[in-house]
């Protein structure tokens, strides 16, 4: 029996870069407990699966259950999704922050999430504002490994259809060639990719990681 199996948590499962880290989790042997932490039941097969239902609004019931080695937060919405941007910060930041309390204080090793490209808390655009202030945010807590991934536009199919998203990824698809540089880095990036320098960045040696797009790409062919 190999006592080195790991268990990994997921939050955001059910979004694009979410349902490729659980993808990728159930066939990496590294780990034989995968915690898919999710609103609503999501039909999964695998028995390496373990679904946990919890309500965002009160996170902390379900605070003994983050406990593991490696969290994976992909939880990520947009404004108009969210309705507002009350509600967008309450998801984006709010949520992000309460689960990295938690998991710091169940002592979970490595904590890797999604942010943006652009993100920066002095920021006057909201969105980058938001994601900037959650990753400043989630620096103050304590773990073996912290990595924060911000990725480019992401491809991949949706569940949902987003109009302006999907006509800038076709515009960003005949620029790309030219987005050298600097520019690299806001070529847009496949979420599997994303989702793979995400499950390697969690067995990275201890520290604090910080990627950006163009950097995700290096991780993942290197």
């Amino acid at each position: 029996m190999n006592t080195n199996k790991k268990t990994a948590l997921v939050f955001g499962a059910s979004g694009l870069t979410g349902n490729f880290v659980v993808e990728h989790l159930l066939q990496d042997e590294t780990y034989d407990v995968i915690k898919v932490f999710v609103r609503k039941e999501l039909n999964v097969l695998s028995g390496k699966i373990r679904q946990v239902i919890f309500n965002p609004d009160k996170i902390e019931q379900i605070s003994t259950e983050i406990t593991g080695d490696h969290l994976f937060c992909c939880i990520g919405t947009t404004i108009k999704k969210a309705g507002s941007q009350q509600s967008f910060l309450k998801t984006d930041h709010d949520l992000v922050e309460k689960i990295a309390k938690i998991a710091s204080c169940n002592k979970v090793k490595s904590f890797v999430v999604i942010s943006s490209i652009g993100a920066n808390h002095n920021s006057r655009n909201f969105y980058l504002n938001t994601k900037g202030k959650m990753e400043e945010s989630i620096k103050t807590f304590t773990f073996d490994n912290l990595s924060i991934v911000r990725p480019s536009m992401l491809m991949g199919l949706r569940g949902e259809k987003r109009m302006m998203e999907e006509v800038g990824k076709v515009v960003a698809q005949f620029v790309s060639p030219v987005m050298i540089g600097k520019m690299k880095k806001y070529r847009p990036i496949h979420a599997s990719t994303v989702a793979t320098a995400m499950i390697k960045l969690a067995s990275q040696p201890s520290g604090k990681y910080l990627l950006e797009s163009d950097q995700i790409e290096n991780l993942v062919k290197n």
